[in-house]
């Protein structure tokens, strides 16, 4: 769909795209235990990239790339709500 305008405006509603630096003080972000994740909304553990998301620059290459860096922020989310280390935090043999 290569020029097409997306069809996100419900989730465009249902979350905040674009955090700013000043997210950590706002709710939920204010009980949780961490920062929000690049590419994540307002709502923890729900990730935009592409052209939904806010600024978006209307390139594939650069969906792509958001999307491969959503994916590992995906799964350190993941990891982090079933107990397991995060990534980064993993020793690299």
């Amino acid at each position: 769909m290569i020029g097409a305008k997306p069809r996100s405006d419900s989730f465009r509603m249902a979350v905040k795209l674009g955090l700013g630096p000043n997210a950590r003080r706002e709710q939920p972000w204010t009980i949780l235990d961490r920062d929000p994740y690049m590419l994540e909304t307002s709502v923890p553990g729900v990730f935009a990239a592409g052209d939904v998301r806010s600024s978006s620059v209307k390139r594939v290459v650069s969906a792509v790339g958001e999307g491969s860096i959503a994916i590992r922020f995906v799964s350190e989310h993941l990891g982090q709500r079933v107990g397991m280390a995060p990534v980064s935090s993993v020793p690299v043999r």
